[in-house]
């Protein structure tokens, strides 16, 4: 499992706590950003994630709190069931614009996505809060330091590369609990979205994410406007 922190309390309260009554070994790589040293996450997964010994890579955000004792356990059963993986994930999003997740997330606690699963769901792209790439695939693509120059889209930009070279992206039915709303639209969020639909708008029409669907042919600034309006009415939505 790798995470990188800028929040030793939060780190502590939730990943570590959860991780601390686990009923499997581990592997935990910390990486430390409290003090910036590194600009995005792809840069700092890039780095330490190849001292990952595991058959398995975790990537997880700091305020994630695994919600069973037998989370890495029951993943690892999930994931060696699954043929020609290229990387897993706690939600994401699919060709039918529904976003797909078990997770819980905010104060007070809401599932996140409009469809719960209990088998693995092969979609296009995944959210960033918490995935798994097996460590062959690791071997074989790195994230994307250029695109992802920050720390957004670094996990729908991987589910994009790794399918183009003909592997699968799948959300597995992981419940955890994400403390974060998962609001994060910024003008960094669109440097690296618009870098990220020109990589890859050969290949797709449409980029699917747990953020919105974004058109690699349609102006973005016409795109922003829709849908964060879109977004945020779903979010209020939510609380009522």
């Amino acid at each position: 499992m790798v995470c990188v922190y800028n929040n030793e309390e939060i780190l502590n309260d939730y990943l570590l706590k959860s991780l601390n009554n686990q009923t499997t070994d581990y592997e935990l790589i910390l990486i430390d950003n409290t003090q910036k040293k590194f600009k995005s996450a792809a840069e700092a997964f890039n780095q330490e994630g190849k001292k990952a010994k595991g058959k398995y890579i975790i990537f997880t955000h700091q305020d994630v709190d695994l919600c069973s004792n037998t989370f890495l356990n029951d993943l690892e059963l999930i994931l060696d069931s699954i043929s020609n993986l290229g990387i897993a994930g706690a939600a994401g999003k699919s060709k039918e614009k529904v976003i797909i997740s078990n997770i819980k997330e905010g104060i007070p606690p809401k599932f996140s996505g409009k469809i719960q699963i209990d088998t693995p769901v092969k979609v296009q792209t995944l959210d960033e809060c918490l995935f798994i790439i097996p460590r062959n695939v690791f071997d074989m693509v790195q994230f994307d330091e250029k695109v992802c120059n920050g720390w957004h889209l670094y996990a729908v930009d991987y589910s994009l590369s790794v399918n183009e070279e003909g592997l699968d992206v799948y959300v597995v039915p992981a419940p955890i609990y994400h403390k974060s709303a998962g609001e994060s639209f910024s003008k960094e969020y669109y440097g690296i979205l618009k870098k990220l639909l020109n990589k890859h708008k050969k290949n797709y029409k449409i980029v699917y994410t747990t953020m919105g669907n974004w058109d690699s042919e349609y102006p973005l600034i016409i795109q922003k406007i829709f849908q964060r309006s879109i977004f945020y009415w779903t979010k209020f939505k939510k609380k009522f």
